[in-house]
C-alpha cells in the first residue's frame, strides 16, 4: 500500500508500506523532490545492464530524508512548514516514508532499527530547526 501525505492538498510525505507489491518499476515522486523513491519487482534472471550515473550538476534547496524500518514501530508526527502538527501514522518492519517537507517528529513504539537516507554531508542538529510539538 501507498500512503500520500498531505496538508491543505500539499505533500508533505510519502510511505509505501512493506505489503506494497507490483510487477516491473514504479517511482511514486515527482521529477521537483530531490531524493527519488521508486519500487522494483523483478523475476529471476531479470538483467540490469552495468551503468553509472552521469555526473549532472543539481541545485537541492531542501534536505529531503528516507527511513527504512529494519526493525519495531515507530510513530511519526507530521508537522506543517509552521510547525503546526497535522497528522500521525506508524510505521512498522519494512515500512518506507520519504519526508519531502515540513516538519516531523519519531517516537518509538517498541525497540526500532531505522535506516536513514538523506543529501550528505551529514551536519548533526547544525542543519534542523529544532521545535515543540504543538500536537495536543
Amino acid at each position: 500500500m501507498l500512503e500520500n501525505i498531505k496538508n491543505q492538498n500539499v505533500l508533505f510525505a510519502i510511505i509505501l508500506r512493506a505489503n506494497y507489491k507490483k510487477n516491473g518499476i514504479k517511482f511514486f515522486t515527482d521529477r521537483d523532490i530531490s531524493l527519488q523513491l521508486g519500487y522494483m519487482n523483478r523475476p529471476k534472471g531479470y538483467q540490469i545492464d552495468p551503468h553509472f550515473h552521469k555526473k549532472i550538476e543539481k541545485i537541492v534547496n531542501a534536505t529531503n530524508e528516507a527511513l527504512f524500518i529494519k526493525s519495531g514501530k515507530v510513530k511519526v508526527d507530521f508537522y506543517d512548514n509552521k510547525k503546526k502538527y497535522f497528522a500521525s501514522k506508524i510505521l512498522k518492519k519494512g515500512d518506507v516514508v520519504l519526508l519531502i517537507k515540513g516538519g516531523h517528529g519519531f517516537k518509538m513504539l517498541e525497540k526500532s532499527e531505522m535506516i536513514e537516507i538523506k543529501q550528505g554531508p551529514y551536519i548533526n542538529d547544525a542543519g534542523k530547526v529544532i521545535f515543540k510539538s504543538t500536537k495536543k
